[in-house]
């Protein structure tokens, strides 16, 4: 697979022809995917998925499989959505979805709890959406949230502590400066490679293979 990081939480995923497209929200700038088997929405903050961004890929392909938790559907009607909950198991073209977690973290007691789902995808990728989730598995491949309301840079590196993937790449950082960016890479990179991992401080358009 190649992953091709997108702004802020948005990652694409190409493999044997097919793109798969995680989290397209309204800090992502529009992007082409041609050949779209999937779409997978964690959850309904409008960061990780807008309309505009869904129509605008729908309308360039046809069989799009939409997954997403109850609470996406619900914010979005209209769509053909999939709706999954943790444990469930699904494949959209060549990509197998498994989905873990079922709750966003607390931003604050004055702010409504969603339902957040991660994905791990061909057994390789994990993404947790908005949540510190442990799939309870190994993981090559970790998409880690880098900066958000509801974290600390101390629950970030706990939560790679807890995880140790082998790899792991930063996400949900486009509400941080370049020096807040270079502050919080270097504070995952020093957990990761502590465990022996490396980290790919990837920014929107670089690539990585997996």
């Amino acid at each position: 697979m190649i992953l091709t990081k997108r702004e802020h939480a948005c990652l694409v995923l190409e493999h044997e022809g097919a793109t798969l497209v995680i989290d397209p929200g309204v800090f992502t700038a529009p992007f082409d995917a041609p050949g779209i088997a999937g779409i997978v929405v964690t959850h309904e903050h409008a960061d990780h998925v807008t309309a505009e961004h869904l129509d605008r890929l729908l309308a360039s392909a046809e069989g799009v499989e939409l997954f997403a938790p109850a609470g996406v559907a619900a914010a979005l009607p209209g769509y053909a959505w999939q709706i999954v909950t943790a444990g469930d198991a699904r494949s959209a073209g060549p990509f197998s979805l498994a989905f873990s977690g079922g709750r966003h973290a607390v931003i604050h007691a004055s702010i409504p709890v969603v339902d957040n789902l991660g994905v791990m995808v061909n057994d390789a990728l994990y993404y947790p959406g908005d949540s510190f989730t442990d799939p309870g598995v190994a993981v090559d491949v970790l998409a880690v949230p880098a900066s958000a309301p509801w974290l600390k840079i101390g629950e970030v590196m706990d939560y790679l502590d807890a995880v140790r993937p082998r790899r792991a790449l930063p996400t949900h950082e486009r509400v941080n400066s370049d020096a807040g960016n270079a502050m919080a890479n270097g504070r995952i990179a020093h957990v990761v490679e502590s465990h022996g991992g490396a980290f790919f401080p990837l920014v929107a358009g670089e690539t990585l293979e997996i």
